[in-house]
């Protein structure tokens, strides 16, 4: 039993590692905690629900995680193809592009939660 909490406590470990050196190496992701620093300041100011709350949090993680994959993507195919080859510049199209419909999908739901309540504001 203490072998399999260790080795759960270890996997966290490895975690948070890999967040801290996709933020301290990777360019979008620290836009991404930008836009989602910006957007929980929104959300305090325009004092969310709790249903709201569970969207934004949802939206946030999901860009982040996606940024993560699309990371770990890149990092795997420059270990197996460190010279340009079309398939590897597919490889990471696609996983940019995943991390882009995650995205435009977390713009859509903000725009959704946003918009009524500054247009209230404005009026």
């Amino acid at each position: 039993m203490l072998q399999y909490l260790q080795q759960r406590i270890a996997s966290f470990k490895y975690a948070f590692t890999g967040m801290a050196e996709v933020i301290q190496n990777q360019s979008n992701p620290k836009i991404h905690l930008l836009a989602a620093l910006i957007v929980i300041l929104g959300g305090w100011f325009l004092s969310f629900s709790s249903e709201e709350w569970c969207l934004v949090v949802l939206c946030i993680t999901s860009v982040l995680g996606a940024e993560s994959l699309n990371s770990a993507i890149e990092y795997l195919t420059d270990l197996v193809s460190p010279e340009f080859h079309p398939l590897a510049k597919k490889t990471k199209d696609a996983a940019a592009a995943g991390v882009l419909w995650v995205a435009i999908g977390a713009l859509v739901v903000g725009m959704v939660i946003f918009l009524p309540k500054v247009l209230a504001l404005i009026q």
